[in-house]
């Protein structure tokens, strides 16, 4: 495909994300996909790593070996910072929702380490890691794909309580 072409379809998209995706929406979905790609890029790598087949290694810092985890919980809090400073253009916007999916994967991925306080994440009880992350990837795709719907029914459910209530 024609450079001029990429470009003209990535257009088209921003402009069907304009007309159908809310600012916040759009944000969940930039979450989700950060999420998604930083949870799969780092289990590549750390197969790579632990398979020989990546020219690095992991990473130490005064000798002590940094988990990915650390990486995420100072993106989550450069992400707070940002909302507790509440810049209204910066709460909102994709590069921030890019961050925080990004760091909360970094997390999720340690998620069994950080249970037991052990590193198990090549043992079988770091399986929880992965479990965990595929669920709140198809938690939030789940609520992403049917956003309307849920609405609706909150709405419903909504009223149907307060009418119940009032008579």
């Amino acid at each position: 495909m024609a450079t001029a072409a990429i470009a003209r379809l990535a257009e088209d998209w921003r402009r069907a994300a304009d007309q159908h995706l809310t600012p916040t929406k759009r944000s969940l979905m930039v979450m989700w996909a950060a999420f998604g790609t930083t949870f799969g890029t780092v289990r590549f790598i750390t197969h790579g790593i632990r398979g020989g087949w990546l020219p690095w290694g992991n990473v130490s810092a005064g000798g002590k070996h940094l988990h990915h985890y650390n990486i995420g919980i100072a993106a989550l809090a450069g992400v707070g910072l940002v909302a507790v400073r509440g810049d209204e253009p910066a709460v909102g916007h994709p590069a921030v929702a890019a961050v925080y999916g990004a760091g909360a994967a970094l997390i999720t991925d340690e998620f069994a380490l950080l249970l037991d306080l052990q590193d198990v994440y090549w043992a079988k009880q770091g399986r929880v890691s992965v479990d965990v992350s595929f669920g709140v990837l198809a938690a939030l795709g789940g609520y992403l794909s049917a956003a309307p719907f849920w609405h609706e029914l909150v709405r419903r459910t909504h009223r149907r309580l307060t009418a119940g209530s009032a008579g």
